[in-house]
């Protein structure tokens, strides 16, 4: 299983699927699944049952996207590929298109 490159906070753009173009920040990581949950896209409405906690009714909510369809967005907010550098005796993440230190 690769690791993910991408982590949560993260700026992306979609680069496949109803929601191409679009960009959102990583909310969560499925490394073990290869997907990422970027707000505000894929949206999804699920049908929930009432509970003491909820309301229930018709909610919706952001699905898992498979993280080759999602890029890095640099500064720009242009897609960019992530790479790595070791800088300072410290493994950093860089921006492949700018050389600009992500972390």
């Amino acid at each position: 299983m690769p690791k993910l490159k991408i982590k949560k906070g993260d700026q992306v753009v979609i680069l496949s699927g109803d929601d191409k173009g679009k960009t959102g920040e990583v909310v969560k990581a499925l490394p073990k699944e290869g997907k990422v949950v970027v707000q505000g896209v894929n949206l999804v409405k699920r049908h929930t049952k009432p509970s003491q906690t909820n309301p229930g009714g018709i909610v919706t909510k952001e699905a898992p996207i498979n993280v080759s369809n999602v890029a890095f967005a640099d500064k720009s907010g242009k897609a960019t590929k992530i790479g790595y550098k070791i800088v300072d005796g410290k493994k950093v993440r860089v921006a492949r298109k700018t050389g600009e230190v992500i972390d």
